[in-house]
């Protein structure tokens, strides 16, 4: 693989070098929030270093063995990891948003995840974390929750450190421990009083998100649970190419303004990790032809956890051994005699142009059919291709099926939470 060392600022389609300057500044409408990827233009997070493809592509792997850990550890009943001062928060999102917390309101850069329920940032005073925080001090709405809290019994690990509500809790390989607090957060121009998440007072690790995380999962204290009567528990988002000038999508709140024109399966759930949104995948297409796959490798198990998940946290799809192999043969035989290579998690990489129209997960009720773009990871100058997807790790709890962000983009994503249903619609993000 040393023939493949491309000299690159990042993996992508760099506009930048061609004389594109983007609007970091669009302003945000209504309940719609602008999504920025963190390798964009208009992101802190983006690397300083000119990294070649091949440490771009192993740095993004090594981020989803961290989210895989993170995915595992929501397993009903798994311990906790004890919080200890550590080294500095340095690990970013894959997709960030502006939020604005507090009177009068202070910016956050915060990670979009759909597969966690409480927010939680960086406060200021906060051992561990990064140099920018939520100073509570100017915050004329801030206060503190009681230990005697309902909410304080909706966190992970409560404590009680005098009469506020504490909790402890693990992100990956890292963990926190936090006060839970309330403030106003404005999410676009809506703005939520009396908001409940975690300000975080220690950090340990380097997997948490540098200014905090803003969960879109289903428990109790996730926003669509806080924000019923505004939002009517229903949100969607579609996520930027990693070719597209910007590298920004959207988040739309609430069930206005959403598509009309869209493809439904229903959402399952799943008590053992009871935040994901599960849903029920039945097969794969490789081109026109479908994959030979024992129907045990998308088996929805409530006992274990294991099934398909939509997750917009992890960066390339993740399917259980049996799947995988699968699929990936499938997609080598109809390459012929081309010589495969390999790239760190990647084992089906060509240097010859690929002739695999689509790949389509087939859902219940639904067809998603993904483009090249979805589903082959390019150098930048087009001589090396690798089908961008892996075998899940058999080594954690209840190994899941996991339909990640690269396969998502350019597609709306609409979770329903009342009518429990997932829709998809092809569209272009940005």
């Amino acid at each position: 693989m040393g023939k493949l060392l491309i000299s690159l600022a990042i993996l992508f389609f760099s506009s930048v070098a061609l004389g594109f300057t983007p609007n970091c500044n669009i302003p945000e409408q209504g309940s719609t929030i602008q999504v920025i990827h963190v390798n964009s233009p208009c992101s802190p997070f983006r690397s300083k270093t000119h990294l070649s493809w091949e440490d771009t592509v192993l740095q993004m792997q090594s981020a989803d063995k961290e989210r895989l850990i993170y995915l595992s550890s929501l397993v009903a009943g798994r311990s906790i990891v004890p919080v200890a001062s550590g080294r500095q928060i340095t690990q970013n999102p894959t997709y960030i948003l502006r939020a604005k917390f507090g009177t009068p309101p202070q910016t956050l850069l915060m990670a979009m995840d759909t597969s966690s329920d409480a927010a939680w940032i960086p406060c200021s005073g906060c051992a561990g974390c990064g140099a920018t925080a939520f100073d509570t001090a100017k915050s004329t709405s801030f206060k503190n929750l009681s230990c005697g809290a309902a909410q304080c019994k909706q966190v992970p690990n409560p404590s009680c450190a005098g009469t506020t509500c504490g909790f402890n809790m693990t992100y990956g390989s890292s963990s926190i421990a936090a006060s839970l607090v309330q403030d106003t957060v404005t999410l676009a121009t809506d703005p939520v009083p009396g908001y409940t998440f975690g300000c975080i007072q220690k950090a340990t690790g380097s997997s948490i998100p540098a200014q905090g995380l803003l969960g879109l999962g289903r428990g109790p204290l996730s926003l669509l649970s806080q924000t019923q009567n505004l939002y009517k528990a229903t949100f969607s988002y579609c996520l930027p190419s990693y070719k597209s000038p910007n590298f920004s999508g959207s988040l739309r709140l609430g069930p206005n303004s959403q598509p009309i024109r869209i493809k439904y399966t229903q959402l399952l759930k799943n008590p053992r990790r009871s935040s994901l949104y599960y849903v029920n995948l039945v097969g794969i297409k490789v081109g026109k032809g479908l994959v030979k796959i024992p129907p045990t490798a998308f088996a929805h198990d409530p006992n274990t956890g294991s099934g398909t998940v939509i997750d917009s946290g992890t960066v390339f799809t993740r399917l259980v051994q049996p799947a995988y192999i699968a699929v990936r043969d499938a997609f080598r035989r109809r390459m012929g005699n081309a010589v495969v290579s390999s790239l760190g998690g990647f084992d089906t990489c060509y240097t010859v142009p690929v002739t695999v129209p689509t790949i389509s997960f087939m859902f219940s009720g639904m067809n998603m059919t993904l483009a090249q773009d979805n589903f082959l990871i390019r150098s930048a100058v087009g001589t090396t291709s690798c089908l961008a997807m892996a075998a899940a790790p058999d080594n954690v709890n209840s190994v899941l099926n996991v339909i990640a962000s690269f396969q998502q983009q350019n597609h709306r994503i609409l979770i329903d939470v009342p009518n429990s249903k997932l829709g998809v619609a092809r569209e272009t993000c940005t």
